[in-house]
Order: structure tokens, then C-alpha cells, then sequence
């Protein structure tokens, strides 16, 4: 009832605003509206995207991710921080819809820009903290993308040059790494979300196929162990591990609004059978039942990624390697998206060219990020080591930490609106999740010194 009546008066506001503004625009406007609702994401688009952008390496990490959690343990916390990460989405989206209807003119707002406006708009204190809290965010979206980014180029990689060595191509892994820039450039330099469309459907196929092929495999190749031979529970550190790749594997948060923002109808994305809802059990429903099987095969063997236990000497295998790591690869696109989304803005302010040419340098700049993920990609081949640490300390802020304080921060400017089993219920959440951060982040230095030593 609160949220009510904190966002009607705003709305009229908003609303005689935005008609004054078309009455000055006329055709202008009209033409605008028009433009936007053809470029329009569909609901099953926007499922395409959100699937595509939560579903790439983690999907054939959840062996291992059982194999830290357990078989019965990761059964249970799976569903678990899926509810959690929808939950703290839905909080996003709320504080999103709280600062558009706070700001005369304002249509939507990305996840920075949310937690700016709702700083700027909460308690006096915390007014001066609102551009600090968007450089954080900004910061954190752009090291967890970039990393994901880089880490494609490495997952491809290993499964490509994998494949090659065994049919007698005897190249390096540098030379593997470059001949997949140009599959990944060539989408990522599309300046809108629904030209990538075509793409993140591919991508999805691939995955499903490569994902069906290899528990065909894993079925098929000899009795299943006895489920008894696995752990049900574990615990310490490998807990700690299980939590990080679980919210790896959840890689999303950041697409919430870009996509829900790009929709026809926005109101049917965190509607109760929406998008958000449905794909978000499908995955979880997936996630499930690839780590059980695969931990149930490969026990304490099982890798990284389920693609590399599959025998390289078997043509059929090695085809699942290809197409699963096409599948990740072409996701690319799709997390390039919401890093661009935070770079662009600012270098059209601050760039005279940019603003005379907004189309050619927003290429032009593409192009030199896609090259910087290439790089890096490149002259860091342990990569995965420092993506574990930017994710149990990025991609758990952004999953949790900065919705819950989003909430916090709106509903002390209602009435009533913090109650009891909201403050229990919010700071349950931050203590996971702050839990999460320092053991996730002990363990990934702790492995990373081991590496080098």
C-alpha cells in the first residue's frame, strides 16, 4: 500500500510532464515512439536473452559445483540462491520503477542509474553518497563483463585446441584464440539488442545440444556408480567454492533492467508466469540436473567443465566439444552488451566526435574493448583463477548486497514501509551473501597463490 502511494503522485507528475512534451514535439515524438516500438524486444526474446546471459560456462561447471556442495547438499541450496537472486532482482526492478516515477521525464533506468536515483531520492545522509554508489556499481558491472568476456575466449580455447591436437592440427593455443576474435567481433559490434537476437538463439541451440549430447554420453558410456560412492554433504572450503560457482553460473543481475527496459510489454517480464519467473526455473532446473548427473559419473574426476571428461579420441565427443563451446562463445555478444551499456554514456558526454558521430565511435570503441577482452584473454591463461575472485566479490555485491540496500534505502521513505519481516528478511540475505564474499574471495586467493606457487 505504501509503494502505492509513494509512486501515484510522482506518475501524475510524470505524466503532465511527458504530455507537455509531446505537445511541443508533435511529429518528432510520434516518430520516436514509433521507432522504439519496432525495435522492441518480444517476450520470447527477452527469455532468449535472459537464458543466454545466465546459462555459459557455469552450466558445464555444475559437476564441479556438486562436487563442492554435494549431491543432496547442492539439490537444496540451488533452488535456494536461485530464490534469492530472483527475489533481489525483483528488488532492483522495483527501486528501478521507484526513481523513474521520482523523476519527471524519465522513462527507465539501468542498474547504475537506479542505485544513483534512489540514493539521491532517500534519506538526507545518504543524498551525498548517490554518485560514490554509482561509480561502484559502474565499476563492478565492468570488471564482472569484462572477465566474463575474457573467459569465453579462454573456455573456447581449451575445448577448440583440444579437438585439433587430436586430429593432427598441430597449432598453439594463441593462434586457436585468435581464429575465434573474429566469430565473437562481428555480433558484438551491433549497437542494438534486438540485432543480437538471431545470435543468442544460436547460442542457446548450441548449448542445449552440446548439454544433451554430453549427458547422452555420460549415460550411455557403461553402468552409472552406485549414488552411495558420492558425497551427500560436504563442508569448509569446499562450501565456500560451491557458493562461487553457483553465483558464477547465475550470471545475470546485470541484464535484468536493460532487457526488462527493452521490452514491448516491460510489465510482463517480473509478472508472476513472466519471464523472469519461468526461465529462471528453467535454469535452475537444468543446473540441477546436470551437476547430479555428471558428479553421479565422474565423481572426484569430474573437471571444470563436463566437455573436457568426454573423450577426445571419440569423433562424436569431440563434436560436443565443439558446438558446447560454441554455444558459450557465442554468449559473448550478449555480456559485451551490458558493458558497452556503462562505457558508452559517458565517453559520448565527455567527446565532441562522439556526439558528431555517435554510430562510428560507438563502433570504434567496440572494437577496442573487444580487443582489451582478446588481450587479456591472451597474456593471462590462468584467467579462471582471477575470474573465481571477481566473482565471489563482484558478481556477489551486485547479485545481493546492492539490491538489499536498495531496499533498504527506498522503503525508509515510507511509513511503515521497513517492517519487521522485511529488516529480518533483508539482513538474512546480507549475511549470506556477505558471508559468501569474504569466504569465496579467501578461497579464490588462497587457490590462486597455490597456482603460482
Amino acid at each position: 500500500m505504501g509503494k502505492t502511494l509513494e509512486i501515484t503522485k510522482p506518475e501524475q507528475q510524470q505524466q503532465q510532464q511527458q504530455h507537455q512534451n509531446s505537445t511541443k514535439g508533435g511529429e518528432k515524438d510520434l516518430e520516436s515512439t514509433i521507432v522504439k516500438r519496432r525495435h522492441a524486444t518480444s517476450n520470447l526474446e527477452a527469455a532468449t536473452h535472459l537464458f543466454k546471459g545466465s546459462v555459459g560456462a557455469g552450466l558445464f561447471a555444475m559437476g564441479d559445483c556438486f562436487k563442492n556442495g554435494g549431491l543432496i547438499g547442492s539439490t537444496l541450496m540451488l533452488p535456494i540462491i536461485a530464490i534469492m537472486c530472483v527475489h533481489c532482482e525483483r528488488l532492483l526492478i522495483r527501486g528501478s520503477l521507484l526513481a523513474v516515477a521520482q523523476t519527471p521525464g524519465a522513462t527507465f533506468y539501468d542498474y547504475p542509474e537506479t542505485v544513483e536515483k534512489c540514493f539521491e531520492y532517500g534519506p538526507r545522509p545518504l543524498r551525498r553518497m548517490s554518485r560514490a554508489m554509482k561509480l561502484i556499481v559502474e565499476m563492478f558491472l565492468c570488471v564482472t563483463q569484462f572477465g566474463f568476456c575474457a573467459i569465453y575466449f579462454v573456455f573456447i580455447t581449451e575445448n577448440l585446441y583440444q579437438v585439433m591436437q587430436q586430429n593432427g592440427i598441430d597449432i598453439s593455443m594463441s593462434l586457436v584464440m585468435l581464429i575465434t576474435l573474429l566469430p565473437a567481433m562481428i555480433p558484438s559490434l551491433m549497437t542494438n539488442l534486438k540485432y543480437i537476437s538471431p545470435v543468442s538463439l544460436l547460442a542457446n541451440c548450441a548449448l542445449l545440444f552440446g548439454l544433451i549430447a554430453t549427458l547422452s554420453i555420460a549415460f550411455t558410456s557403461g553402468p552409472m556408480p552406485p549414488v552411495r560412492e558420492r558425497n551427500y554433504f560436504t563442508g569448509g572450503s569446499q562450501l565456500a567454492l560451491f557458493f562461487g560457482t553457483a553465483l558464477f553460473s547465475y550470471e545475470g543481475i546485470a541484464l535484468i533492467l536493460p532487457l526488462r527496459n527493452s521490452m514491448r510489454e516491460p510489465e510482463k517480464f517480473d509478472s508472476r508466469f513472466g519471464v523472469l519467473n519461468v526461465t529462471m526455473l528453467l535454469i535452475t532446473s537444468i543446473f540441477i540436473f546436470t551437476g547430479f548427473v555428471s558428479y553421479v559419473r565422474w565423481g572426484e574426476d569430474v573437471a571444470g567443465s563436463i566437455t573436457l571428461n568426454l573423450d577426445v579420441e571419440d569423433v562424436m565427443s569431440q563434436v560436443v566439444k565443439m558446438v558446447a563451446a560454441l554455444g558459450v562463445f557465442f554468449g559473448y555478444p550478449i555480456q559485451f552488451f551490458v558493458m558497452m551499456k556503462i562505457l558508452w554514456p559517458p565517453v559520448k558526454r565527455n567527446n565532441s566526435c562522439a556526439q558528431k558521430y555517435p554510430i562510428t565511435m560507438q563502433v570504434a570503441l567496440r572494437f577496442i574493448m573487444i580487443m582489451m577482452t582478446f588481450c587479456v584473454a591472451l597474456v593471462v591463461p590462468q584467467l579462471n583463477l582471477f575470474i573465481s575472485l571477481i566473482g565471489a566479490l563482484c558478481s556477489t555485491s551486485l547479485a545481493f548486497v546492492i539490491p538489499i540496500i536498495i531496499d533498504f534505502v527506498t522503503r525508509t521513505q515510507v511509513p511503515k514501509g521497513l517492517g519487521t519481516w522485511i529488516y529480518f528478511k533483508n539482513i538474512a540475505i546480507l549475511t549470506i551473501a556477505i558471508l559468501g564474499i569474504v569466504t569465496g574471495t579467501y578461497q579464490s586467493v588462497v587457490e590462486i597463490i597455490r597456482e603460482f606457487q
